[in-house]
């Protein structure tokens, strides 16, 4: 079973890392690990978690550096074989061609727009469009210089779709079950209607990992119902 729901394991400790994957493993496929993760337990954390079960990385660095250096980056966490790696599609076109190019077998996948900043956020960055046409622009370039997979909210998704093809994995952040807490997102649709929309994957955190408090049952038949739901 190919599962669309990626989970991000934010937490500092490494054996609850393991647990919530032995917890989700039969309904989930690909695990995020982000900064707060990789920062703490870099390759070793990762290698570790690997007879926890059969699941694919999705390592979420976003990068954003000179192309030499993300280059680098790119070939220096190879041996992770991760099947997602994020850079920020504002980097440019020499950055992204340049992580493109550095290990071929990686999906290097371009972060558009963060789906924690509203329109508002963006003027006073900066940006002279929308969150939406900036992000499709975004995702235009990133796809034209050798990105394999787009990271946009799912408001974009559909409008993204139009542009890079069907090849182009599109993954969505900003994911909440019906009733769900926003946290600090702020551009959100639920699991079914980001997947309607043109996403291939979506990413969830706290509304899986927060059942863990009340036990890994629940975090087992939470990930299993939001699966469900998109049947």
């Amino acid at each position: 079973m190919k599962s669309p729901i990626i989970l991000a394991l934010d937490t500092k400790d490494l054996d609850t890392a393991k647990s919530w994957i032995q917890a989700t493993n039969l309904s989930i496929n690909t695990y995020k690990f982000g900064l707060e993760f990789y920062l703490k337990f870099g390759a070793t954390g990762l290698k570790e978690l690997a007879n926890a079960g059969d699941f694919e990385i999705f390592l979420d660095l976003k990068l954003h550096d000179i192309p030499n250096t993300v280059s680098a980056a790119v070939s220096s966490v190879a041996e992770l074989k991760p099947k997602f790696l994020t850079i920020h599609a504002s980097g440019g076109a020499s950055m992204i061609s340049a992580a493109s190019a550095a290990v071929p077998s990686i999906s290097i996948t371009a972060v558009t727009i963060l789906t924690s900043l509203s329109d508002s956020d963006l003027l006073e960055i900066g940006f002279a469009s929308s969150a939406k046409d900036s992000a499709v622009t975004l995702a235009k370039l990133a796809v034209a210089n050798g990105a394999r997979s787009i990271v946009c909210s799912p408001f974009e998704a559909s409008e993204i779709r139009k542009v890079v093809g069907e090849q182009i994995e599109i993954i969505t952040p900003g994911v909440r079950p019906v009733g769900g807490d926003l946290g600090d997102q702020k551009r959100v649709m639920t699991p079914k209607e980001a997947i309607s929309a043109g996403a291939n994957f979506i990413v969830i955190g706290r509304p899986i990992t927060d059942l863990a408090k009340v036990s890994l049952d629940e975090m087992r038949k939470g990930s299993a119902l939001i699966l469900d739901s998109l049947n």
